[in-house]
């Protein structure tokens, strides 16, 4: 597989800190951050450092603790903005687009941590 990596996107220029952002947690390998024109009242991004396309990209690619790292730092992401069900929390949702027809619009992998209030059903049959 062949993945083509944008290093003038947007999450890449965050990376070097050329576009300021709201940061809430970062790590070694990865950084979270508020979304610039959230949708919910919780609306986070959590992006790797390294540069990877997407999911599949990173998960095939990335090291072990790339991998590990970026997980535990959505976990507690979930649990520190108190929408973990396991600390009473009324839930989130995990977003990642990939490619085209996932309508991914920033060529970078990246989560989006959704919640603080009721999401609705996740996708909805089309209409024809």
């Amino acid at each position: 597989m062949t993945y083509e990596y944008d290093d003038q996107n947007v999450f890449a220029k965050i990376l070097r800190n050329e576009i300021p952002n709201s940061t809430i947690l970062s790590t070694e390998f990865s950084l979270a951050f508020k979304d610039v024109a959230p949708q919910v009242p919780e609306h986070i991004l959590v992006i790797p450092r390294g540069p990877y396309v997407c999911f599949d990209h990173f998960v095939m690619e990335a090291s072990d603790n790339e991998i590990i790292d970026f997980n535990k730092v959505v976990a507690k992401i979930c649990v520190s903005l108190g929408l973990s069900p396991g600390n009473g929390g009324n839930g989130y949702r995990l977003i990642s687009n990939s490619g085209r027809f996932g309508v991914q619009e920033v060529p970078h992998y990246h989560l989006h941590i959704l919640g603080g209030q009721p999401l609705g059903r996740m996708l909805q049959r089309p209409t024809s």
